[in-house]
């Protein structure tokens, strides 16, 4: 597995391992990464079978399999433990990695995730794949922005919109690799197992999300002992790309508590 590593260097250094949604690139995290580096070793990474880690994948494909790739690049990067954090699928990638490996997590951040998929999540998946069916990966990738935005900020970020839909072309992952990891997604289902969760976890959502319903995060953050709800008004499914202060402000926050209970003086 390829990754990156940004911000501080030295192995000592708390280490968060950040890991996307659906789309898999680890570019998605890229408000974040000068924040971050200044207290932290940042690892990055393109899940399996998207970006610099391509890679056809199998058809019986699941979210342990995505989770065995972030316990591959934490032992190739020599790092015992680390704050991972997720967004959407990535979250659940957490999930299973707080269920199977805890004590591989200092601590456990949930972004615009879910325990089981929602009825709701699943027809506007459903819309999107029936998109890439009769329209093909630009139609895909055109309509994609509306499910991670609020309205008026697409409308304030028209042609920037436009260009990262035209990019995301020719990094699309591929309608087998799309389907393989959807799959993955809508059959993960951990909300029987939530109270057993014992890491430090931060469950971090947008009221506005049109993809995901904010009610999900309720549910994880009322499910899991040791969490905390950062609700935020307004941002959409991508509310750490809209809205990247108020993201920023509430992950490091938590991360300061959590890294100072994990390394007490």
């Amino acid at each position: 597995m390829h990754y990156v590593i940004h911000g501080r260097s030295e192995e000592t250094a708390p280490t968060i391992l950040l890991s996307a949604g659906l789309g898999g690139l680890g570019a998605y995290w890229k408000p974040q990464l000068a924040a971050l580096g200044e207290q932290y070793r940042v690892v990055i990474y393109d899940h399996r079978g998207t970006g610099m880690n391509w890679e056809e994948l199998p058809t019986q494909y699941a979210i342990a399999h995505m989770a065995d790739d972030v316990l591959e690049i934490l032992d190739q990067a020599g790092v015992r433990r680390c704050h991972f954090v997720g967004h959407a699928l990535g979250g659940l990638v957490g999930l299973d990695l707080a269920l199977r490996e805890p004590d591989r997590l200092s601590s456990l951040v949930l972004v615009n995730a879910w325990a089981k998929v929602d009825s709701h999540t699943r027809r506007c998946f459903d819309a999107r794949i029936a998109l890439l069916e009769h329209g093909g990966a630009e139609a895909y990738l055109r309509a994609q922005p509306i499910f991670l935005y609020p309205a008026p900020w697409l409308s304030r970020h028209a042609e920037r919109v436009t260009r990262e839909a035209a990019e995301g072309v020719g990094h699309f992952q591929g309608a087998h690799n799309l389907r393989a990891r959807l799959g993955a997604l809508l059959a993960f289902d951990a909300s029987g197992l939530l109270g057993g969760i014992q890491v430090p976890t931060l469950v971090a959502a947008a009221r506005d999300d049109v993809l995901v319903p904010c009610t999900c995060s309720e549910d994880l953050a009322r499910a899991i002992p040791a969490s905390r709800l950062a609700l935020a008004a307004e941002g959409g499914h991508a509310h750490s790309v809209t809205v990247p202060d108020r993201f920023k402000a509430d992950l490091i926050d938590f991360l300061r508590e959590a890294t100072q209970a994990s390394h007490p003086h």
